[in-house]
Parts: structure tokens; C-alpha cells; sequence
């Protein structure tokens, strides 16, 4: 088990909703990672996800989390497996729009050594439907591969590798969108948290902002990828498999995971 060695506390506004919220991250001495708001508590876990449309939300029946992709992305980065999260809004806050801050911030703190646990498969685990794929093969090592299709020059048919070498790449990917799909995504009642602040638009020909890295909006799917698949208590950092995701998202993930919970083995 792993937490942080003291309190740490961010503050931004939600990337859906535009309510600033706050979480004060405490550490903890029992298992798991969970969200309070309200007077009431919701376990991150794969179980308890209601919705996948435009971000992954958790819910018990009493209250409801948006957007826990990126801070769960973080946690797993950092190994992190226990912590209560106390938030002031339902939506956890945006930030920069990756999982940078939430990183910095949990090594500020210091956070507990812990034996990391490995893990296989022994076997395939895959979701074909389509144009959308995500397949998981048995491998001697971790390899991710994300491949998009978006309607802009340098994402057309578009791959991205990576593996535990280069993450730092990912965990400094944001969230990313059409800036033409802005207004509509606003009345619709998402993205009204969206700035150049916390977000990649992507236009007809470029970028609304500088990218922190080449192929930045790839990266952030992975980065989803890996905070979805962190609600099944098993961290895809940890996991010896080749991994190939095309054209997929939080629902896709979420199918996967809840398959890869059932034939996840540890090694010894």
C-alpha cells in the first residue's frame, strides 16, 4: 500500500462544469483511493462508473465524481494506492488539463515506499468493434500504442508509441478538442471550463496553443487510458503486456478494464 506523507490541496475550475472546485488529498492508512463531496463517499472503482461521455464519472446512487481520468492517471504514475479525496465541487479540477500538477504535487508531498506489484496476462484480452479496437497481448515488457483519425493535418491516421522511457511526455499531455466544436460542446452543457489554460484547441490547420510535446492530444488518450484502467486496482505501468488501442475512449477502456480485472495475474 502507498500514499503520500502529508495533505497537499489544488484549486481550479471543473473543465465541464466551470464551478472552481478544490481537493484537499489526504493520506491514508487504508487501501484504495476515495472521493468525498457532500458528506458522502465513492469508491474509485471500476464498478462504480456510470458515465464515459466525454469523461469518466463515478457514482453511488447518492452522489456523482466527473473527471477523475487524469488525477487517477497520476496516481498510477506515481504508484499512489491509498488517499482520501475531499472536494468541494462534484467535478475534480481540470488544472492544467493533464496530470503534471497532481504529479508535482504528490512528490512535494513525499509519498511512502511501497513493494510494486507486477503483473500478466496469460492469454489475449481484446474489444473489436469497427474502426475501434483495444487489444492487450501477453509481452515480456509494458508497450503502448494509441492510434487516432482526427479531421486535422497532423492527426489523420495517426500512431503514438510509448512505454515506461518516455512517460514523462504523457503525464504532461492535456486534454485537447475542436475549437469549432466549442460553442456547441458549451450548450450542451460540457467543456465550460475550457482556456488556453487547460485545454489543446485543435483547428483546421494547428494549435490554439504551444504543445508540450509532438502528437500532444495522442499522448493525452494514453494518459486517459491509464487512469481508466487504474479503477481495476491493477496499473497498466505495472502490467507486462503490448498493448494497441485505435480510435477508442473512456467507454472502450472501461470495457477492457472491467475484462483485464478478470484475467490479471501477479507475479510473485
Amino acid at each position: 500500500m502507498t500514499t503520500i506523507k502529508k495533505e497537499v490541496t489544488l484549486k481550479s475550475v471543473g473543465l465541464m462544469t466551470g464551478i472552481e472546485s478544490e481537493a484537499r488529498v489526504c493520506p491514508s492508512d487504508k487501501a484504495g483511493i476515495r472521493f468525498h463531496f457532500s458528506g458522502q463517499c465513492i469508491d474509485a472503482d471500476i464498478k462504480n462508473v456510470v458515465s464515459t461521455q466525454h469523461c469518466t464519472v463515478l457514482g453511488n446512487g447518492n452522489i456523482q465524481i466527473m473527471l477523475i481520468e487524469h488525477f487517477m492517471a497520476a496516481c498510477a504514475i506515481c504508484k499512489i494506492n491509498a488517499l482520501d479525496v475531499y472536494l468541494s465541487h462534484f467535478e475534480v479540477p481540470i488544472l492544467d488539463g493533464s496530470s503534471k500538477m497532481w504529479v508535482d504535487a504528490f512528490k512535494s508531498a513525499g509519498i511512502e515506499p511501497s513493494n510494486e506489484k507486477t503483473y500478466t496476462i496469460k492469454e489475449p484480452i481484446y474489444y473489436i468493434n469497427g474502426k475501434t479496437h483495444l487489444i492487450l497481448l501477453p509481452s515480456d515488457k509494458l508497450n503502448i500504442t494509441y492510434g487516432v483519425n482526427f479531421n486535422h493535418k497532423e492527426l489523420k491516421n495517426r500512431w503514438v508509441s510509448t512505454n515506461l522511457e518516455n512517460l514523462d511526455e504523457i503525464v504532461k499531455a492535456r486534454t485537447f478538442g475542436y475549437l469549432s466544436e466549442l460553442e456547441m460542446l458549451q450548450k450542451a452543457g460540457y467543456a465550460r471550463g475550457a482556456s488556453l489554460n487547460n485545454t489543446v484547441g485543435m483547428t483546421d490547420d494547428g494549435y490554439t496553443v504551444e504543445l508540450n510535446s509532438e502528437f500532444e492530444p495522442i499522448k493525452h488518450k494514453i494518459l486517459d487510458l491509464i487512469g481508466d484502467f487504474y479503477l481495476v486496482k491493477c496499473n497498466l505501468l505495472n502490467l507486462k503486456s503490448e498493448i494497441t488501442v485505435k480510435e477508442a475512449g473512456h467507454t472502450v477502456h472501461s470495457i477492457v478494464a472491467k475484462e483485464l480485472q478478470n484475467k490479471i495475474i501477479m507475479e510473485v
